[in-house]
């Protein structure tokens, strides 16, 4: 995957003011409209011209920011799949939810939620987490939303239920506030008898296709944040003395930092390959699917390494609410067990690979014959 380094650098310089408030937990507005403004919001859209190689650029640089802004699930998850469904895109932010009504195989973690209304199609989830609810014969929906990403900024949620997608305003929800161990809102979201704005025919798979995107844009935030660890340890590092010396000239320390390192570059080059992947082939293809578990496997993988070094690196003050490094290694924490765990991804590759049998394993795994 070419990096656009001009996207990277617009990216950072909107981001870099937003990362410099170190108690904030809501959505940053003024950030949310500086990306909207610059088109960072919808980079996945074909009319704009962007690709997902682009999205995966924004992701890193937000990740590595410790950005407070939905940029995943407005764009490559609710805007995918209201365009999926033929619908238009409303304005953000938004969120992407799957009922317990579509099925399919999700991640484990699934909340729930109480049924809230009658009706005759199946029901409406919440989040990653699931949900009940219902549609009624005049059209109107009752729901349990549960842990909807950055639910209490939101203008819109974007749900599959079945075979169908609708379109909810998120002003008509009751928030039950709920927050990730970044304190990044995760809320309970209810509906009562709401009118969906938009609704339209699901296309195959889309709830295959919505965990799978959901894990890459996961992986590309692991591989930023795990960056930003890093830069942030290096840089400690190199100002931090004991003994008359930078404790970066230690070789313990420096054995350290390279072993941060290899956990980032194998981080950067999983997330990478998969989204070159599934930018050639589409995520209806097994190598997708393959490529895009082996990398959030791995950024999990090394979400845990490069955490546990940064704070070793920066010893107690690494821990105090008041330095910045938390806001990076939380999130590493949270976010290498969202949209499916590094056990639930692994599993994933191992019946891949069983399933492709001796002869298929190499095209499997390099995406050649």
């Amino acid at each position: 995957m070419a990096r656009n380094t001009d996207l990277a650098d617009l990216a950072a310089s909107i981001l870099a003011a937003g990362s410099d408030d170190r108690e904030g937990t809501g959505l940053d507005t003024a950030a949310w409209k500086a990306c909207a403004g610059a088109g960072l919001t919808s980079l996945t859209d074909p009319e704009t011209g962007g690709t997902l190689d682009d999205a995966a650029v924004l992701l890193e640089v937000a990740g590595a920011a410790a950005a407070r802004l939905p940029l995943a699930e407005t764009d490559l998850l609710a805007g995918w799949l209201a365009r999926a469904a033929g619908l238009a895109v409303p304005d953000g932010p938004l969120a992407a939810v799957v009922t317990d009504a579509t099925g399919g195989d999700r991640p484990a973690g699934a909340a729930g939620g109480a049924l809230t209304g009658g009706g005759t199609h199946g029901g409406i989830g919440g989040g990653t987490d699931g949900g009940t609810g219902g549609v009624t014969g005049s059209g109107t929906v009752s729901a349990e939303l549960t842990r909807v990403p950055w639910g209490r900024s939101l203008a819109a949620v974007v749900v599959l239920d079945g075979d169908r997608v609708l379109v909810l305003e998120a002003a008509a929800a009751r928030v039950t506030e709920g927050v990730n161990l970044a304190e990044e809102p995760r809320d309970g979201l209810t509906l009562d008898a709401v009118t969906p704005t938009a609704t339209g025919t699901a296309p195959a798979d889309a709830a295959t296709e919505l965990t799978l995107r959901a894990a890459l844009a996961r992986s590309l935030l692991l591989a930023g944040a795990a960056r930003g660890a890093l830069a942030a340890s290096v840089a400690y590092a190199g100002e931090r003395t004991q003994f008359g010396r930078p404790i970066g000239r230690f070789q313990a320390v420096q054995q350290m930092l390279a072993e941060a390192g290899s956990e980032v570059a194998a981080a950067s080059a999983a997330s990478a390959a998969a989204t070159s992947t599934a930018q050639r082939a589409g995520f209806a293809a097994a190598e997708t699917a393959f490529a895009v578990a082996a990398a959030k496997a791995r950024c999990s993988e090394a979400a845990t390494a490069v955490a546990r070094i940064a704070h070793q690196v920066h010893g107690a003050i690494g821990f105090t609410r008041e330095h910045a490094l938390r806001l990076v290694t939380t999130r590493l924490w949270a976010w290498r067990d969202e949209d499916g765990t590094e056990a639930y991804w692994n599993d994933r590759v191992g019946a891949a690979a069983l399933a492709a049998g001796a002869d298929g394993l190499w095209p499997l795994v390099t995406g050649r014959p």
